[in-house]
């Protein structure tokens, strides 16, 4: 335990002065970095490739779930897409020195508000290589360290990143310890980073719910959460069928294992004949099993579409898989009152050609991301056009929704006088 601890506050020392570094380092510098870091990536592909498929194979091997494995995985694709992502970021326009306001009080004094890094994040995530790069990309470019604790299923692919991204550091002339891994996966060092007072600014716990409530019980750093993501389509009355049904197959279907899929189906009892009869033929051809309340249960199955009772956790629950909770409502106030009730105020969509009813929906519905027509996948940092993102908070300070550069600085207030006094 000792040695734990004396590990995590090297770290936290490691990072703090590499970030007082990075607070004063040119733009272009940053950049510069940025950019050697996407090619320290693609230089190192056969090593981070091979690590990777150890770690999956370690994985499959202790049965874990074809939704981890897949987030596990990496892919020549995959990593490449990483690359450009930290281009992308380094094409961004800088957060920090940006001006907020600035004004002049009657007795001259000049005041300025200005965007500023946090300082040293801390990073705790689960089974996602790729998130790796992302948050380092973010961190960089807002101009704070940071230090990443993934997962003990990806650790050896983490490493051969982290290794790589150090690399392009190094040769941008930027402090190494800008980004560092915590070299081990104990439990304890979750819990050593949330009490690193004075050395971490902001901890972000990315991963299943029992990962980030161990962190917010533990924390003596501020922590920005990111809850399941249970997140809901609710077909209206008004709803393009063909597009309803493209829209709820893109959200369950392309990437299950993510938090932006969707987990519950609303469908409006208007049209709930016609359009569960189709949708649920179509999920359950791509391997959907759904779970369904009394009345859309009676139906699928009359239509001949294979369905189970659905029990009221299931409209609590990020199954992360090809599971999905269907309902029917009577109405849109009634789907707004079960996400509420029931969703975790990640993404929520509706499916309408009413604009007043969609404009309902928007505005009546609190959750982070709120989308008309479009499928709740698009809740996401490279979608938003951030480049990438840390995670997606579902807290309401400071930061909320996909979380990019913006949400990764504070700010200070400058203040320019000509000799005032109080």
């Amino acid at each position: 335990m000792a040695d734990l601890a004396q590990l995590i506050a090297q770290l936290g020392q490691q990072a703090r002065a590499a970030a007082r570094q990075l607070a004063l380092a040119p733009a272009s510098k940053i950049d510069s970095a940025l950019n050697a870091m996407a090619a320290g990536l693609i230089a190192a592909q056969a090593d981070i490739l091979s690590a990777n498929a150890a770690d999956v194979a370690a994985a499959r091997a202790n049965g874990q779930t074809p939704a981890l494995l897949d987030r596990l995985t990496l892919t020549p694709e995959r990593l490449a897409k990483c690359a450009a992502g930290l281009r992308e970021v380094a094409q961004l326009p800088h957060p920090v020195g940006g001006v907020l306001r600035e004004w002049t009080q009657p007795n001259g004094l000049k005041l300025t508000k200005v965007r500023v890094p946090l300082g040293v994040i801390g990073f705790i995530y689960e089974s996602r290589p790729n998130v790796t790069v992302d948050a380092a990309g973010l961190c960089l470019k807002s101009g704070n360290a940071v230090i990443l604790r993934g997962g003990s299923e990806a650790l050896r692919s983490n490493t051969a990143i982290a290794a790589a991204l150090v690399r392009g550091l190094a040769l941008a002339g930027l402090p190494a310890h800008a980004v560092q891994l915590v070299p081990v996966t104990d439990r304890d060092t979750v819990r050593l980073l949330g009490e690193s007072v004075g050395l971490i600014d902001l901890l972000i716990p990315r991963g299943g719910k029992g990962l980030i409530e161990t962190v917010v019980q533990s924390a003596r750093v501020p922590v920005i959460k990111h809850y399941d993501g249970i997140c809901a389509v609710y077909v209206d009355a008004a709803a393009d069928p063909a597009m309803a049904e493209q829209i709820i197959v893109n959200a369950k279907v392309s990437r299950p294992g993510v938090c932006n899929a969707a987990e519950t189906l609303l469908v409006h009892q208007d049209i709930a004949d016609q359009f569960l009869a189709s949708v649920g033929r179509t999920l359950a051809a791509r391997g959907v099993q759904l779970r369904a309340d009394p009345r859309a249960c009676a139906l699928l199955q009359q239509a001949g579409v294979p369905a189970i009772a659905a029990t009221n956790d299931d409209y609590r629950t990020e199954f992360l898989d090809l599971i999905l909770a269907v309902k029917i409502v009577d109405d849109c106030a009634a789907a707004i009152a079960h996400i509420g009730a029931h969703g975790s105020h990640h993404t929520d969509t509706i499916v309408t050609a009413d604009a007043a009813t969609a404009e309902r929906f928007l505005a009546e519905v609190d959750s982070a991301v709120v989308l008309w027509n479009a499928s709740t996948r698009f809740n996401d940092g490279h979608e938003f056009g951030f480049g990438a993102e840390i995670g997606i908070s579902t807290d309401r300070l400071h930061a909320r929704g996909p979380m990019g550069l913006e949400e990764l600085t504070s700010y200070k207030y400058v203040v320019r006088g000509a000799g005032q006094v109080r």
